[in-house]
C-alpha cells in the first residue's frame, strides 16, 4: 500500500527528473537545514545515488558552526560537487544585520546567489522551500521563472494544474524550482524519520531549548522545547502553536520584508 510519504517522495522525484532533463544547466541549493537535507536525499534517490548537479551553498560567514561543520561532513561523506560562494567584499567591509537585516541578506545571500548564478551559467536552481513555510513562498510554483537578473514577479506565475509543469519559457528566464513546495513540516520531519536522514544536532533540544529553523547565527533564536529526538519533535508539531519561523529574525523586520528580498532573487 501506498503512503502519503510515498506519494510526496515519488512527486519530489519525478519534480527532480523533470529539471534535470529539461533545464540546461542546473544546480541545488543547500542551506544545510533539514528542508535541505531532505531534498539532497531525494536528489540522491532520483539519480540512483549519485548526485548529477553541483550543489550550491551561499556562505555568509554568520552560519552557526554546527552547520558548517555538518556540511563539510556531509559533503566528503557523500561526496557531493560542491560550491562554496559568498560576497567577500561586503563581509570584508563589516556587513552586518545591525545594518538592517534587509540590507544585509541582500548583501550576503542575494547577491553572491546571483554572481554564482551567474559565473557558472546557471539556467535553474533547485531550492528546499516549502509553501506551509512563509505566506510569501505560498504564492510560488513548482517551476517559477525569474528574470535575467533572478527577480521574481509574484504577480506573474504560469499556472500549474493536474501537475503540468511549464518549463518552456522565453530566452533569458531564469527558473526556481521547488521539488518540496507541496511537503508539510510535519512531513519532512515523518520522512527524515522513515529515512533515516542526518541532520544537524541544533534541531534537538539542549536546557529547554531548540532551533526550528536554522539560519544566521545573529537572526535565527530557539524556541522551547523539551524534544530531544525526531520521535519527539514529531510529537511537538503535532500540537504547537508557536510558527515555524518564530526565530527568524528577517521575518520579523516588516510586513513585507520577506517579499522584498524574494522579489529581488532571495531564495
Amino acid at each position: 500500500m501506498t503512503s502519503d510519504l510515498d506519494a510526496l517522495e515519488s512527486q519530489s522525484i519525478f519534480i527532480l527528473r523533470e529539471a534535470f532533463n529539461r533545464i540546461d544547466k542546473v544546480a541545488m541549493l543547500w542551506s544545510i537545514g533539514k528542508d535541505s537535507n531532505v531534498l539532497l536525499w531525494l536528489a540522491r534517490k532520483a539519480f540512483f545515488g549519485h548526485v548529477p548537479f553541483p550543489i550550491v551553498h551561499v556562505d555568509t560567514s554568520y552560519k552557526i558552526p554546527e552547520m558548517i561543520a555538518f556540511r563539510d561532513r556531509v559533503a566528503k561523506e557523500w561526496n557531493l560537487p560542491l560550491i562554496i560562494g559568498g560576497n567577500q567584499t561586503a563581509i570584508a567591509a563589516g556587513m552586518h544585520p545591525s545594518r538592517g537585516r534587509v540590507t544585509c541578506c541582500s548583501a550576503l545571500k542575494t547577491e553572491p546567489l546571483k554572481q554564482i548564478i551567474k559565473e557558472h551559467g546557471f539556467t535553474g536552481v533547485i531550492v528546499g522551500i516549502r509553501r506551509d513555510e512563509e505566506g510569501t513562498r505560498a504564492k510560488e510554483r513548482v517551476f517559477s521563472p525569474r528574470s535575467e537578473q533572478a527577480e521574481w514577479d509574484f504577480k506573474d506565475q504560469p499556472p500549474e494544474f493536474w501537475d503540468q509543469f511549464k518549463t518552456d519559457f522565453a530566452p533569458g528566464t531564469h527558473l526556481r524550482i521547488h521539488p518540496l513546495l507541496h511537503w508539510g513540516e510535519l512531513d519532512v520531519w515523518r520522512y527524515i524519520e522513515r529515512e533515516n536522514i542526518p541532520v544537524v544536532d541544533l534541531y534537538f533540544a539542549k536546557n529547554g531549548r531548540r532551533y526550528r529553523s536554522l539560519g544566521c547565527a545573529p537572526c535565527t533564536g530557539t524556541v522551547e522545547s523539551n524534544a530531544t529526538t525526531i520521535a519527539e519533535i514529531i510529537e511537538e508539531l503535532q500540537t504547537t502553536r508557536v510558527s515555524e519561523r518564530a526565530g527568524r529574525a528577517q521575518d520579523k523586520e516588516s510586513e513585507d520584508a520577506f517579499e522584498r528580498l524574494r522579489s529581488q532573487g532571495y531564495m
